[in-house]
């Protein structure tokens, strides 16, 4: 990383020329789309005058076909017409602003479109109008970004830093990766894959649907070549931020891969490889941000497709779409058959939401039960805090393929990692913690060891299944017609509506009336049961309560009756059960319902003799209401057990202050 500070230094002090006309948020919008432009022309200027006699040779043919030309004089993926430079456009102050415009139409359609989604053109106006324009240009021009000076690794970690750098104030889940957090992602990811790290001339593919600028790939990439340098990884990626988009295109084309690969928008809504499968997927999805943009397109393909779509598993709440990113990466990987024995393998990094968020029956869950039961799963990393900028939440790797090796079949394998960091000398934002090279390479070893530690625990599948019971209890009332009972008629909905009309006028005031009459003579019907007896059996009860309404003339009705008995009725544990059906099936006391959740491994019934009947032996189990519902409680695997200190200890040092505070009043007070 030779001088790469220096030149973020140097990029920053740009800023210092842009104070006043623009904000420090806006600063981003001139010093990243410059640096591509200056990176662009660093790269394209010593096969300047080839391309431009080139152009002059074949100008008039089809701009494709004259592409495709000047790319091999340039000997690059793009070429730029123009006369200008960054070094000539200094040379015409007075009309630097055309000339800038005339110089980045001069580029080749890809390379063109990439400055275009920094809508940088607004911003060469209003640099112009402040008299800013050639002397950031002029800036722009003392900088060498040519890969042989800035490496594309380095000119990763200088977009970042910027964007990061515009961003102080940015959401916690608007961030980027930081590059040790990638390299384990990455690492873990190829855990095992023993072809693409030393079978000679292999080609592989990896996606990445929230890409940013493209640290995933870039570092991935890295990673490889240092393994097996005949070894090639393809990158595809969606981004939905245009400057990140725009980053992560620019470095691709520098670095001669294609650059169609890179392709722009929301992955949830549109998704821009809709038949591609892939060998690698990786991502960082935002952290809880919600989904609601999305939420027309992705319901419907949900509703409609079910599991032929992305997101048949399920939905997760709209206020954290992490579950929808990981069911999409899901959905890209590629089918084990003959001709890709291997699967797919998925490395995604998410907080601890999608862990344990989410009831049995949920969406969460519910996703979470398709990746467990379809074996998906091989493992989860507990990562450090405070690794990213812009949050310092606790956040996990989860390791995910479709072909596991024998001995993983049917596991999951939790690695706690929480302590595998060393604090940063000076803290970027929210990151104060950074893992070393040698921390990664021991996370690495151990996951792949699959050997139990304090630090390793190793699952069957279904310890993180359970079965949501609902135990009821049955309902037990009392009934009673006195005043004070009749008096809670007033409250019961149904009973009120008797003297409320829809209908306006006169109308209305009829049945309003005729309302009230069929409320005094229902009362008048009570009196006539209002002698303080007390049942404890609702049939009796309701019984004697319809012959008396029956004698007043009134056709009791069900919603009526129901009324009635709930304003004259009381819980009572004495009282009689109450049966649903002619059946005599019991009717559950909503307000006693209870749920237990009972290990997926353990029979319901046997559970619920042993920890629930001991203690309420009228309870019974409601079969249709059991749901199936999964978590991954991480911590609770790897809690440890601190004894408290003795009394006398804290006693001790409670007289202590109090001593200590007693002599600073003293000398206060005197």
């Amino acid at each position: 990383m030779v001088n790469f500070q220096d030149k973020i230094n140097f990029l920053w002090t740009i800023a210092e020329i842009l104070r006043g006309p623009f904000k420090p948020e806006d600063y981003g919008k001139v010093i990243l789309p410059m640096a591509v432009l200056r990176r662009f022309d660093n790269v394209l200027e010593d096969t300047k005058e080839d391309v431009l006699k080139g152009y002059e040779q074949y100008k008039n043919l089809p701009e494709e076909a004259r592409d495709e030309i000047l790319n091999r004089k340039s000997q690059q993926r793009f070429n730029n017409t123009s006369n200008y430079d960054f070094n000539k456009l200094l040379n015409d102050s007075d009309n630097i602003a055309e000339n800038l415009r005339d110089y980045i139409n001069g580029f080749s359609k890809v390379a063109r479109e990439i400055i275009e989604y920094f809508d940088f053109d607004k911003q060469i106006e209003k640099l112009d109008r402040n008299d800013l324009l050639y002397l950031t240009v002029k800036r722009f021009a003392e900088v060498n970004l040519h890969p042989n000076v800035v490496s594309n690794l380095e000119m990763g970690y200088i977009f970042e830093e910027l964007i990061r750098r515009y961003s102080e104030h940015a959401e916690a889940g608007d961030h980027y990766t930081p590059r040790e957090v990638i390299r384990l992602m990455v690492g873990l990811m190829f855990n095992d894959a023993d072809d693409i790290l030393t079978k000679p001339g292999i080609t592989q593919t990896l996606y990445d649907g929230c890409a940013g600028t493209g640290g995933m790939g870039s570092i991935a990439q890295e990673y490889l070549q240092e393994l097996n340098d005949s070894a090639e990884l393809e990158f595809f990626a969606q981004e939905i931020n245009e400057e990140s988009f725009a980053m992560c295109k620019a470095d691709t084309l520098i670095k001669g891969q294609e650059a169609q690969n890179i392709r722009f928008g929301n992955t949830l809504t549109k998704d821009a490889f809709p038949t591609e499968k892939f060998d690698y997927l990786i991502s960082n999805p935002p952290y809880g941000v919600e989904w609601k943009p999305a939420e027309k397109v992705v319901r419907e393909e949900h509703e409609d497709l079910g599991m032929n779509g992305r997101f048949g598993a399920g939905l997760p709440r709209i206020g954290d779409g992490q579950l929808l990113f990981l069911q999409h990466l899901v959905s890209k990987m590629k089918h084990v058959s003959n001709e890709n024995p291997k699967g797919s393998r998925l490395a995604i990094i998410m907080n601890g939401s999608p862990l344990f968020t989410g009831d049995a029956g949920s969406g969460e869950s519910e996703i979470r039960r398709y990746m467990i039961e379809n074996d998906l799963v091989e493992g989860i990393i507990a990562m450090p805090t405070s690794l990213f900028y812009n949050t310092g939440i606790s956040t996990y790797i989860w390791i995910l393929t479709n072909h596991k090796a024998e001995w993983r079949k049917g596991k999951i394998q939790l690695v706690n990692a929480v302590d595998y960091y060393q604090k940063m000398r000076k803290s970027l934002g929210e990151k104060r913690h950074e893992i070393t090279f040698d921390q990664i390479n021991e996370i690495i070893r151990i996951y792949g060891e699959y050997k139990e530690t304090d630090n390793v625990k190793i699952f069957d599948n279904e310890d993180f299944g359970y079965q949501k019971i609902v135990v009821e209890r049955p309902l037990k009332l009392n009934f009673k017609v006195d005043d004070e009972r009749i008096q809670r008629l007033y409250d019961q909905k149904t009973f009120q509506n008797l003297v409320k009309s829809r209908k306006k006028g006169e109308a209305g005031l009829k049945e309003e009336e005729a309302g009230k009459q069929q409320q005094q003579v229902i009362l008048d019907a009570l009196e006539m049961l209002n002698d303080g007896t007390l049942y404890q059996n609702r049939e009796t009860f309701t019984e004697k309560l319809k012959e008396a309404l029956k004698n007043a003339g009134i056709d009791l009705k069900a919603p009526l009756q129901k009324a009635i008995l709930a304003a004259l009725s009381e819980k009572d544990e004495t009282a009689d059960i109450c049966v649903k059906n002619k059946k005599g099936d019991m009717e559950p006391d909503p307000d006693l319902r209870d749920t237990e959740n009972v290990p997926l491994k353990e029979n319901i019934h046997d559970y619920f003799k042993r920890e629930v009947l001991p203690h309420v032996p009228d309870a019974w189990i409601d079969e249709e209401k059991t749901k199936i519902g999964y978590e991954i409680p991480f911590t609770r695997h790897f809690y440890k057990y601190q004894e408290l200190r003795p009394s006398g200890v804290i006693k001790a040092e409670i007289q202590e202050l109090e001593e200590s505070i007693l002599k600073k009043l003293k000398k206060v007070m005197v």
